[in-house]
């Protein structure tokens, strides 16, 4: 069974972002949104967070979705859209 540190774009930084937020499991990472983990680590930690961390969350929870390993900047398009759109 894949563990966290197993996914593509996980490093120790986002190990930490994972432990703030209370995700232990890839499975549990799997039932995550990408927008609601990162309000909420900036709601945790009491500061901004770089957009790019919404891109790794997107690209990790995908991985443990789908088990497509996709690098996270792949993702970055995406919230820039929805940026732009008025959505992120």
């Amino acid at each position: 069974m894949k563990t966290l540190s197993d996914l593509k774009n996980v490093g120790p930084a986002t190990l930490k972002d994972f432990e703030i937020l209370g995700i232990n499991t890839v499975a549990e990472l799997a039932e995550a949104n990408p927008d609601e983990l990162y309000q909420r680590l900036q709601d945790i930690t009491g500061q901004p967070h770089d957009p790019c961390v919404w891109d790794v969350f997107a690209a990790t929870i995908h991985e443990a979705q789908t088990g497509e390993r996709q690098a996270w900047w792949e993702w970055t398009k995406i919230r820039k859209r929805r940026q732009a759109a008025g959505e992120f």
